[in-house]
């Protein structure tokens, strides 16, 4: 879980952007993004494979 102290000084302008970094850095906006939906196990397999096909034709 992700936390940010405030400090007594620290405008909460600060304090927030320190929160976003932190969030984007742990990935969990990403992952939230990923399970927002239930994907069914056959649209994994797609997801996966194009995935693949994409890496595979990079390398070349």
């Amino acid at each position: 879980m992700t936390q940010v102290v405030v400090g007594q000084n620290e405008p909460i302008e600060s304090a927030l952007r320190r929160f976003k970094r932190q969030v984007a850095k742990a990935g969990i906006y990403t992952d939230f993004k990923k399970h927002q939906f239930f994907e069914t196990p056959q649209e994994k397999h797609k997801r996966k494979e194009a995935t693949r096909r994409r890496q595979r034709s990079r390398r070349r």
